[in-house]
């Protein structure tokens, strides 16, 4: 179970007293980062019916109360260790898991851990205002919901940097309050997470595309041999798929208010007449935040994933379905592009592995645009959404540097600069969202016209429940 200390903990951190006092004069510099960039508006005259972590156990692990969003329990929560678990992957193969950072891998390590801690804060800061254009209180909730988990995504990384890090753990501990989404000076380290999220369908797109990239990043890092964050990503990995439902239910419901919108127009009228988004504003916010994305696994040849399989450090999601875990001469096939020309070539494995798990994570977003599709065939309608090729809108890889369109093929830069509006959101497209999400929705039970009613509550709750009230 959890503690009830002043930072809820699963780790002894009371048997620990410099770690202790280190984390607490810590937290108030996070309370302060969160009043100043998280939420805006709802940080201490509402309560958000919100569930809390009270313990790590698969079943039964959440509590749902009414809470005010600077006084939600973040904590440092780790998933029950696995009795004489063994290093799964790489040249240690087979070896037992270390319980403390080797010296030779520190700096990998610290890297790994400081860039996953950045992503948290930073989707924070840049949803900060969505809560005053929301849709539903139901939407509310569930936008706080998500912020405050990746809160404690952040404490769960700040955690592992203050323990095994040593002085420079904790300044990389400051940095990450530090860095801001966006901003010009001192950006988030990736940059999916330094674009502007203002509107929900950005927001829905992100928490099903870009939070499934977290999920793919956290069950590779779930496989690490350094026990304590393997314990750690594989407690995360339970909260992250609330995030994933939220941004794949929340597209959902608006291709169903677009379909009932449409029928409405008789299929002849422009959906944005009746305040719906139309179909092609959905794919091009597809596109973008699907590409940008791809970005986040890395290049397709990268040194660095080499080494961190060959270490131990990051394994392959779900490493234990794979036959072969040290893969020391096997080879993977990957797709070139070479003097205008796609040429297929085969390239160690290890050197492979951000590609690897993009193809796991290209799988998985697949499966969730047919069931998107299936909305759109209840429907009657005639159109599809697809995934855009990989190539696709890239500024990481190989790819980076040239244009493709979304099926692929290669065009020039006079034609990109011509079409590119065809693929991706435009100014007019956002003023648009803007324009039907000025007002938003705090009645419970009432939804913004753009978007269908969920088709159930949460934990049990009725649809028009007051999942968020404020303070008389």
């Amino acid at each position: 179970m959890i503690s009830a200390e002043k930072i809820p903990n699963n780790v002894n951190l009371s048997g620990n007293k410099r770690l202790q006092r280190a984390l607490e004069h810590w937290q108030p510099k996070y309370i302060q980062w969160w009043r100043d960039m998280g939420p805006q508006g709802f940080q201490d005259y509402h309560q958000v019916y919100v569930r809390t972590a009270v313990s790590v156990d698969p079943e039964g692990w959440a509590h749902f109360e009414y809470v005010k969003l600077p006084e939600y329990r973040w904590g440092i929560f780790l998933a029950d260790p696995v009795h004489d678990r063994r290093i799964g992957f790489g040249d240690f193969f087979g070896q037992p898991v270390w319980q403390e950072v080797p010296g030779e891998f520190r700096n990998q390590l610290r890297r790994l851990i400081v860039t996953q801690g950045d992503t948290e804060p930073a989707s924070v800061e840049q949803q900060r205002l969505l809560g005053q254009r929301c849709p539903s209180l139901y939407d509310l909730r569930n936008l706080f919901q998500v912020n405050v988990e990746e809160g404690r995504h952040l404490w769960a990384m700040v955690y592992l940097l203050h323990s095994y890090f040593g002085r420079d753990g904790r300044d990389e501990a400051e940095e990450l309050l530090e860095r801001q989404s966006g901003n010009r000076d001192k950006p988030r380290i990736l940059q999916a997470f330094n674009e502007p999220i203002d509107n929900w369908l950005d927001f829905f797109m992100f928490t099903m595309f870009t939070d499934r990239d977290g999920k793919s990043q956290l069950m590779s890092l779930s496989e690490s041999s350094l026990d304590p964050l393997s314990r750690t990503t594989r407690f995360m990995l339970t909260e992250e798929a609330h995030h994933m439902f939220v941004g794949e239910t929340g597209v959902a419901r608006i291709l169903e208010r677009t379909c009932q919108l449409m029928k409405e127009a008789g299929f002849s009228g422009d959906v944005r007449k009746l305040g719906g988004i139309d179909l092609p504003t959905i794919q091009k916010h597809l596109n973008q935040w699907f590409s940008l994305s791809l970005d986040l696994h890395g290049g397709e040849v990268s040194s660095n994933a080499a080494s961190y399989f060959a270490n131990g450090l990051k394994g392959r999601a779900k490493e234990e379905t794979f036959g072969d875990h040290l893969i020391t001469n096997s080879h993977y096939s990957i797709e070139f592009f070479e003097n205008g020309k796609a040429a297929t070539k085969d390239v160690l494995m290890r050197h492979a592995m951000n590609e690897i798990l993009r193809d796991w994570y290209v799988g998985d977003c697949a499966a969730g645009i047919e069931r998107w599709n299936r909305v759109l065939e209840q429907h009657g309608m005639s159109d599809r959404l697809t995934l855009p090729d990989r190539k696709f809108n890239r500024n990481i890889g190989m790819y980076s540097g040239f244009h493709f369109d979304p099926h692929g093929a290669p065009v020039s830069n006079n034609d990109w600069e011509r079409r590119r509006l065809e693929w991706l959101p435009s100014v007019a497209d956002s003023e648009y969202l803007l324009s039907i999400m000025a007002t938003p929705i705090y009645e419970p039970g009432k939804f913004a016209n753009y978007i269908a009613p969920p088709r159930r509550g949460i934990n049990q709750q009725s649809i028009d429940f007051e999942y968020v009230r404020t303070e008389a």
